[in-house]
Formats: structure tokens, C-alpha cells, sequence
């Protein structure tokens, strides 16, 4: 068993790295660059290179001993753009769909936005007969070539040294980092975020415990509720009972959970006023939920219990058991439901990791701040550190409690446990 618990955890972490990397991706190269959209329109260079320091995005992808700067204007010239502010052209250049075409003589000056050391420029494509030198407060890049020479880019950096401080490696740390001092290992370090300047591992933990507060009796109300409906359509298959349960499972599974919500407000709430519908002040704030997300999810529970009791219901060894005069209690819930318990834990693993983060709807229309209401309002300010931490804390869940899943597989049914 400790051999498979080790195989699993090792399994993991591959899989935590897989999610990891992915991520990163998501976050550094498909979403662009994180400090202008933080920043918005027209930030000046000095602010964008304050805030590309902060998140790190000036760093190289995976490797490199450099970091970009917006000290001088670099720029662009693919796909027939032309020259940009900031950069003064003498001479004969044109745009043109491969890059900026200089003829000889033409010149270039990339103007200084504020003062940095040991700036360097680097031309694209390399190895083309063009020189880019500073001077004074401008970086020149000639043609002296004597023939019509293609410039894809020009862009300026900051030498670092370190060929190992990159984007991913930020990504690691926050992941997890190791002190000199205790405690010597810190887990989940994903600095402040980008408005209130909250460590963000404040925010997690504050929004877990509401929402924790919010979806575990949710989730023991629908479970208990949808095992005790299931088995009494099973045991009474084809009866009134049975129609009754079905009509009204179906019934709830059809309804829109967001036409729920409001329904239950207007009802509930203002019209019979028996809750609050908005804020976090007590326990009565959080009835009204509890009781929407029990009715929304027990429908769909029961059918799939249901399933699940009826093909457990005629096996041999329930009816051994009926025929030798064990009490119904006894035969239902000791007999039926252990068997039937691990499609249950299935089921159950599934949502488990909801209990942590929350339910987006329930807490934006309730007001109440869990980690769904905290990612949404990360998503209207642009706060990108907050989001990546909450992708990362999800996917943490979702593999952690695979893993105690599997284990719940060996504990109720040994036909499963590992050799």
C-alpha cells in the first residue's frame, strides 16, 4: 500500500508540472503582456518597465540571462510596418512585408525614455550588415553596407547573468521555494495583488474558508439527500413513489440554475422576506444559497444513484441476505450501499474540489466573498496574478483529491487495492 501511495504521489507531481507549465503558458504567451493590460491605455515607458519588473514579464520565457527595457524604443518592422514614435529615420527606408527595407546611408535613432546602465540592442534577423551603437542619448543603427539591407526588429535588453532567472522559474517559486531560515520551505508565494497590494496568499486563504462555509453543507445536503431519494426510487421501482421522485428530479435538473437563483430571491427574499439575498454578515445570509444549490444539484444526484442502486439491487447477495431475514434498514444501507460506494465516490471526487474555490454564481449573486466572487472581480480589474493563482490552486485540488480518491477506492472494496 505505501508503494502505491509513493507510485500515485510521484504521479502527482508529474502531473502538477504538466499543469504548471500549461499554465504559464496560458498566462505568458497566449494572454500577450500582462503589464499593459494592467496599466491600460498610454502607459509611459518608465511605468511599463516598473510594472514588467514587478510581474516578472520582462524575464525570458525559459532561459536566457537578460531581461527586455523600455529605456529605449525598440521596435517592430514585420508585416510592412512602418516606423514608430519614439524612432527617427534619416535616409531612404520603406516598409515592406518582410520588414523595414533601409537603402545605404539610412540611419535610425531609437530615442531614451528614462535612464538605465548597461542597456544593450539586438537586431533581427542576425548576421545582417547593419551596426547599432550608442550615442549620447540616442542608440544609432546605420547601413553601411552599401546595399539595401531587410530589419525585421530592434529591440533592447538589460544583461542579468543568471541564465536560469526566467518566467517559468518565477512560476516554480511560486509554486513553491525554499529559506535559510524557518519555515524553510514556503508553498503558494504568489506575491500581492496588483490593486490593494494584499499578499495574495491572504486572498486565497480568506475566500477557501467562506467558500468552504458556503459548499460543504451544500454538498453533504445534496449527497445525503440524493442517496436517501435514489434508494427509495430503487426499492420502490415502478410505484407512484418512484414516478413521484423521477417527475421532480428531472424536474430540477431542467430548471436554469442562474432562473434558480433569481426566482428563489424574489420569492424568498423580498416577497416572503424570510432572507437576506445580498452580503455576509450571518449565518441567515447563507440559508438562501444553501438551499438553491441543494434543489439545483439533487436532481441530477438522484438519477445517477439511482442507476447505480438499480444495478446493484437484483445481484445475488441481496436477495441472500432478504432470504435470511436481515432487517430492510440493514439490507439497504449495510449490504447496498457499500457496494455501490464506489461510483459514489466518484461522483462525489468530481465536486469535491468545488468545495475549495466555490461557486461563481452562488457567491456573485449572493455577495459573498469566496474565491468564485474573488476570481470574478480579479477578472473585471485585470489582476493576472490573482487569476494564475486560482488556476493553480483549482488544479492542486482536482490532482490532490484524485489522489485521496484512489486511496477511498482500496479502503471500501479490497477487489481494489494494489498488490
Amino acid at each position: 500500500m505505501l508503494r502505491y501511495i509513493l507510485r500515485r504521489c510521484a504521479y502527482s507531481i508529474l502531473i502538477m508540472l504538466g499543469v504548471l507549465i500549461l499554465t504559464f503558458t496560458l498566462f505568458r504567451v497566449a494572454a500577450g503582456d500582462p503589464a499593459a493590460t494592467v496599466l491600460g491605455k498610454n502607459p509611459s515607458a518608465e511605468e511599463l518597465e516598473a510594472m514588467r519588473d514587478q510581474l516578472g514579464s520582462n524575464k525570458p520565457l525559459f532561459f536566457g540571462g537578460w531581461k527586455i527595457t523600455e529605456a529605449y524604443s525598440g521596435a517592430d518592422f514585420s508585416a510592412g510596418r512602418g516606423v514608430p514614435p519614439g524612432v527617427t529615420a534619416s535616409g531612404t527606408v520603406r516598409p515592406s512585408p518582410a520588414g523595414l527595407v533601409l537603402e545605404p546611408g539610412a540611419e535610425l535613432r531609437f530615442r531614451r525614455n528614462f535612464e538605465r546602465t548597461g542597456v544593450r540592442g539586438e537586431i533581427k534577423p542576425e548576421g545582417v550588415p547593419l551596426t547599432l551603437s550608442e550615442s549620447g542619448t540616442e542608440f544609432v543603427l546605420k547601413n553601411d553596407s552599401g546595399k539595401s539591407t531587410v530589419l525585421e526588429s530592434v529591440r533592447f535588453f538589460v544583461p542579468t547573468g543568471n541564465w536560469f532567472d526566467s518566467q517559468l522559474a518565477d512560476s516554480v517559486r511560486e509554486l513553491i521555494s525554499f529559506r535559510s531560515t524557518f519555515p524553510y520551505v514556503s508553498f503558494f508565494n504568489f506575491g500581492d495583488t496588483l490593486l490593494t497590494r494584499t499578499p495574495i496568499r491572504e486572498v486565497l486563504r480568506d475566500g477557501m474558508v467562506t467558500s468552504l462555509m458556503l459548499m460543504l453543507p451544500i454538498f453533504f445536503g445534496e449527497l445525503l439527500t440524493g442517496i436517501v431519494l435514489a434508494m427509495l426510487s430503487a426499492v420502490f421501482r415502478d410505484s407512484w413513489i418512484d414516478r413521484c421522485i423521477m417527475v421532480l428530479s428531472v424536474a430540477g435538473m431542467s430548471v436554469s440554475y442562474l432562473a434558480l437563483i433569481i426566482f428563489s430571491q424574489w420569492l424568498l427574499g423580498y416577497y416572503w422576506n424570510l432572507f437576506p439575498v445580498w452580503g455576509w454578515d450571518d449565518w441567515r445570509n447563507l440559508a438562501l444559497p444553501v438551499i438553491v444549490g441543494i434543489v439545483s444539484g439533487t436532481g441530477s444526484g438522484v438519477r445517477f444513484y439511482r442507476t447505480v442502486f438499480l444495478n446493484e439491487i437484483n445481484k445475488p447477495y441481496l436477495r441472500t441476505a432478504v432470504a435470511k431475514g436481515e432487517p430492510p434498514f440493514q439490507v439497504y444501507f449495510r449490504h447496498l450501499l457499500k457496494n455501490a460506494a464506489i461510483p459514489i465516490i466518484t461522483r462525489a471526487s468530481t465536486v469535491l474540489p468545488f468545495l475549495f474555490t466555490g461557486s461563481l454564481l452562488l457567491e456573485s449573486f449572493f455577495g459573498i466573498p469566496g474565491l468564485g466572487f474573488r476570481g470574478v472581480d480579479a477578472l473585471n480589474s485585470s489582476d493576472l496574478q490573482t487569476l494564475k493563482a486560482l488556476v493553480i490552486l483549482g488544479a492542486f485540488l482536482f490532482v490532490f483529491i484524485n489522489l485521496l480518491t484512489d486511496l477511498a477506492y482500496a479502503w471500501v472494496d479490497p477487489r481494489v487495492r494494489p498488490r
